[in-house]
């Protein structure tokens, strides 16, 4: 049980949780990310707003917006950016709004990373859309 223990804490000092109040807090037990062996881990990003933590109002297309500035900023607290996402999964409630999420996604991932994109019953506050990431970082 001691060999478990000290591996547990060795393991939990390899990683670094990130944390900004330029994106929204965690709604859940979960951290916004998780830096490790020079990878960032981000949870999904949903549109709220980090200032009120309500919905973003308007359609996909605001929303796809706050959600990229959300993972602008979980990217830029861990030491990267856009260029530098080897992948994303997101999460749309509706087909339909797959060309307009992929307009406002274009113009932020600009390297093409590796992507999944799949629709789903429900989101988290009723939102229209939910991108996590994958990414290097610096140093």
């Amino acid at each position: 049980m001691g060999v478990g223990n000290n591996f547990l804490k060795m393991y939990n000092t390899l990683m670094k949780v990130i944390s900004t109040d330029s994106a929204p807090k965690a709604i859940g037990p979960y951290s916004q990310a998780i830096v490790v062996d020079g990878l960032l881990f981000a949870s999904g990003q949903i549109p709220l707003s980090p200032e009120t933590g309500a919905v973003v109002s308007g359609g996909i297309k605001e929303q796809t917006e706050q959600v990229m500035k959300n993972i602008a900023a979980v990217l830029a607290t861990a030491e990267s950016d856009f260029t530098k996402v080897i992948k994303t999964t997101c999460f749309l409630t509706s087909m339909e709004n797959f060309t307009a999420f992929n307009e406002i996604y274009a113009q932020y991932f600009t390297g093409k990373p590796a992507r999944s994109c799949v629709a789903v019953s429900a989101l988290p506050r009723g939102v229209l859309v939910e991108v996590e990431v994958i990414a290097k970082v610096s140093g």
